[in-house]
């Protein structure tokens, strides 16, 4: 056996891909899914000492991993391997039969049929054994470990080719072979200690030498040992191998670089994933500041940060106080003693793209949005559900309807639901989507439009995602919800629900965002009302189907995951879901109450018997009367029990009505006694049919008091 001696051959493994320029906003998954790909596979196969280790590498041009105490040889593994059933390896006189003789001599241990019953020959040994269901014959033996490169082989083709790679390049080889990769690749190191593992990958061959950066460092680095990798391309290749390391470093210059550019309080809008893609974008990161003309701050700030992330990937700097600078910061990977060179280079492009920006706001504010609505007739919105122009009639007399239910002004929702999506034609939104509903905010202002207009038409498209802000005031509040409604009404209606985890339309982010407001502002609705109305801008669209339940019931599965996500169970949350309640502002109190009630002593008890009754009661098929005749009440536990809900009911009532759900919850405590004596003193389903109608109703009115707030029978285990 090879374990005695394996720790003797462990030593550090470093494998390294080099290739030209990566998809920068790739890189970082790519080189997670590389680093986990080897290591996964090298620990499955028994390579990896329980100390090992794994640093990922990622750079514009390279995806490696290093990997601590590899070993040489995986050990020797003992294994176990059932061959056949008995009934066809041994014949009546208990002999190997030819079928098993010739599967042994398959496996290169004939010999042992010669053995047979006593077939023991070293760590060889063939039983006759159980598998649970019939007797059959196995080989019980010891697997020889297997050499480094041939698992180190087998693990970088599965890597290779379950790489996460957003599209795929079709290049060819020098020597005229195709080959399918991300971008084609230039160089393979394969180092276990000093020795390269002999192994290939895209028909290049393992050796020890890679390249560094393209300008700062040099060709051909001959890397001596797999520990010496990072250091060999930091110091002769001017290359910082690990994407976090470069990451940080960056982000140290950026607030590094804002403090000497600005005042007091001066830092860089640095959302991460700017930061990573930069990170994707340099070998060896230096930040550098530029400016640019102060009169460009006139252009909205969003407009401004925008073009400086999207397009050229710099840094916005603000002061203390939230206002964009006139100063700007770029990562380089080049760094020099004189970058004038480099900022004024950067500066020129950046005041072509402000230019372009000042322009598209200086033009689109010369026609007002309400005279760029008839253009939305030109756009389509949905092949089945016409176009936008269409879709602002429907927005606009859903908005209208949902107002006067939660006190907003129905002339200023109207007005807003009209000019919602005119800026989708101005030429802003047409070169940066992602400014819609912002820069229609800033031209209702321009055209003077009231403030909770030109609020609205920014935040009917929030909460954008989770986290996200909510719409602030009724107006916004009715054409956000209107605007998700019509959504939802629309995408069920022509049958585009979303299916498994595929949801292109983010349906499900509408949802929660309907939720979201409903519940979190707090607003009076009821779900059935909001559908209705959201389905009746549709009537004169055959293609849209009365889908009403359908939305009705993906709003309540998003509110499961909406109370998951507040912290309840999957059992607190139905308690409260199954009844299915039409105020679901109410739905987040009643859920606390709920899990209130689950923390007295009495909860288990009373819940075990609230679900006893609920199936007494699905079981009768009916058979309760219509009313609890207490002359038909035997004295003790029926009297007892009808005595106590008597007294609870208007406990509870009141408690309800006052909204104070856990009081109503609490205070079915003091029934447990009466309901425990209940069930241990009375045959419900008694063989007298009066009788037993009689109980059954006198059940029904225990399961409305104690499921007045929540279903409790959900609660027990």
């Amino acid at each position: 056996m090879n374990a005695p001696n394996a720790a003797a051959s462990a030593a550090t493994l470093t494998v390294e891909l080099l290739t030209e320029e990566l998809p920068p906003r790739a890189l970082k998954r790519l080189g997670e899914a590389f680093a986990d790909g080897i290591l996964d596979g090298l620990r499955d196969r028994g390579f990896l000492q329980p100390a090992s280790t794994a640093t990922p590498y990622a750079t514009p041009r390279r995806l490696a991993v290093k990997l601590t105490h590899v070993l040489a040889v995986s050990p020797d593994q003992p294994f176990t391997q059932k061959l056949m059933p008995a009934s066809v390896a041994l014949d009546a006189d208990d002999r190997p039969t030819p079928a098993l003789r010739k599967r042994l001599a398959a496996l290169g241990r004939a010999h042992l049929a010669d053995l047979w019953p006593n077939a023991v020959d070293g760590a060889d040994r063939l039983d006759c054994e159980s598998d649970g269901r019939m007797s059959a014959l196995f080989l019980h033996s010891i697997a020889t470990g297997s050499p480094l490169h041939v698992a180190l082989q087998a693990t970088l083709d599965d890597t290779l080719a379950r790489l996460p790679i957003p599209k795929v390049m079709t290049y060819q080889r020098a020597d005229g072979a195709t080959v399918k990769f991300v971008r084609p690749a230039h160089r393979l190191l394969a180092l276990h200690g000093a020795d390269v593992v002999p192994v290939t990958a895209l028909g290049l061959h393992a050796g020890r030498t890679t390249d560094g950066h393209r300008f700062l460092g040099r060709r051909d680095i001959l890397v001596a040992t797999a520990e010496a990798y990072e250091e060999t391309l930091a110091a002769e290749g001017k290359v910082i191998a690990s994407f976090a390391e470069r990451r940080a470093k960056i982000a140290t210059a950026l607030a590094r670089a804002a403090a000497a550019a600005g005042t007091g309080g001066s830092r860089a809008i640095a959302p991460d994933a700017l930061v990573d893609e930069v990170t994707a974008l340099v070998e060896w990161p230096a930040v550098y500041a530029g400016s640019f003309d102060p009169a460009f701050l006139a252009v909205p700030q969003e407009c401004l940060i925008l073009t400086m992330q999207q397009n050229q990937k710099y840094f916005a700097l603000e002061d203390g106080d939230g206002r964009l600078s006139h100063r700007f910061l770029l990562v380089s990977n080049l760094e020099t003693t004189d970058p004038a060179a480099i900022v004024q280079g950067n500066e020129r492009v950046l005041r072509a793209r402000l230019a372009d920006a000042k322009f598209f706001f200086d033009q689109d504010r010369k026609v007002r949005l309400d005279a760029r609505v008839p253009k939305l007739a030109t756009v389509v919105y949905h092949n089945r559900l016409g176009t936008q122009q269409d879709r602002v009639e429907r927005l606009r007399g859903l908005a209208e309807a949902i107002a006067p239910m939660i006190g907003a002004d129905p002339a200023e929702v109207g007005r807003a639901a009209f000019l919602a999506k005119a800026d989708l034609v101005t030429d802003m939104v047409g070169e940066f989507p992602e400014l819609q509903g912002l820069m229609g905010r800033y031209y209702a202002l321009h055209d003077g439009e009231s403030a909770a207009v030109a609020a609205a038409i920014e935040q009917h498209y929030w909460p954008r995602f989770a986290g996200d802000a909510l719409p602030e005031g009724p107006v916004a509040q009715a054409l956000a919800l209107a605007e998700k409604l019509e959504t939802l009404a629309g995408m069920f209606g022509v049958g585009a629900q979303p299916t498994g985890d595929r949801d292109p339309l983010g349906l499900r982010r509408h949802a929660i965002g309907v939720i979201r407001i409903v519940v979190e502002r707090g607003l009076a609705l009821t779900l059935s009302d909001l559908v209705d109305a959201a389905f009746g801008g549709f009537k004169a669209i055959p293609a849209v189907q009365d889908a009403r339940a359908e939305v009705v019931n993906f709003l309540y599965e998003r509110l499961r995951g909406y109370l998951r996500d507040l912290g309840y169970t999957a059992n607190q949350a139905e308690a409260v879901l199954c009844q299915r309640p039409e105020r679901i502002d109410l739905v987040p109190a009643q859920a606390e109450a709920v899990r209130a009630f689950a923390e007295l002593p009495e909860a288990e008890a009373l819940a075990g018997a609230n679900k006893r009754i609920v199936n007494i009661l699905r079981k009768s098929g009916g058979e309760a009367a219509v009313a609890v005749d207490r002359g038909r009440l035997a004295d003790g536990a029926e009297q007892d029990l009808y005595l106590a809900f008597q007294k609870l009911d208007p406990i509870v009532d009141e408690h309800f009505t006052r909204r104070d759900y856990a009081g109503a919850l609490i205070a079915l405590a003091a029934a447990k006694p009466a309901i425990d004596r209940f069930f241990d003193d009375v045959m419900v389903m008694a063989d007298d049919p009066a009788i037993r109608a009689n109980r059954l109703a006198l059940l029904r009115g225990v399961a409305h008091t104690m499921n007045r707030v929540a279903d409790i029978s959900k609660l027990a285990a």
